[in-house]
């Protein structure tokens, strides 16, 4: 991996650690070529009636790490999620959960990414694909690429 790869890996992480959104879910990310990790601690507001986890976590969990990993591929724009599938396959109500996702598909328009979302025994716990385009949003400090 080059230093200018390592940089611009850095600075997504840094971009997403700044999200608003995050001060509430307190996820964590790690980036490389086409591949991400979000981390997010389960916390109990973020059960539903069932005392599971909701369906929106999943969904944040499962696109940050599908829209990071397409995002480390492009290097001068954000990308935009075009739309997102879930596979929720088992209840979590505890613990830590981990989405990974990775690029399957580049192109100049389009990007598709998977992931997949596992709790603390490592179980699968969820799956997702998404279809990512780039926007006209510039890789800049004002959107917190630092």
């Amino acid at each position: 991996m080059t230093a200018v790869k390592a940089e611009h890996f850095r600075k997504l992480e840094a971009l997403y650690a700044g999200a608003p959104v995050n001060r509430y879910f307190k996820p964590t990310l790690q980036i490389s070529e086409g591949v991400a990790e979000v981390i997010i601690l389960v916390q109990p507001d973020f059960l539903h009636a069932a005392h599971a986890v909701h369906g929106s976590v999943y969904f944040k969990a499962l696109d940050d790490a599908a829209f990071f990993a397409v995002n480390s591929i492009v290097e001068d724009v954000l990308v935009l999620t075009a739309s997102f599938t879930i596979q929720f396959l088992r209840p979590v109500a505890s613990g830590r959960l981990l989405a990974r996702g990775r690029v399957v598909n580049a192109s100049r328009r389009l990007y598709v990414a998977d992931s997949e979302l596992f709790n603390s025994d490592g179980q699968l716990i969820g799956r997702g694909t998404g279809s990512f385009m780039r926007s006209e949003i510039q890789l800049d400090s004002s959107v917190g690429y630092v």
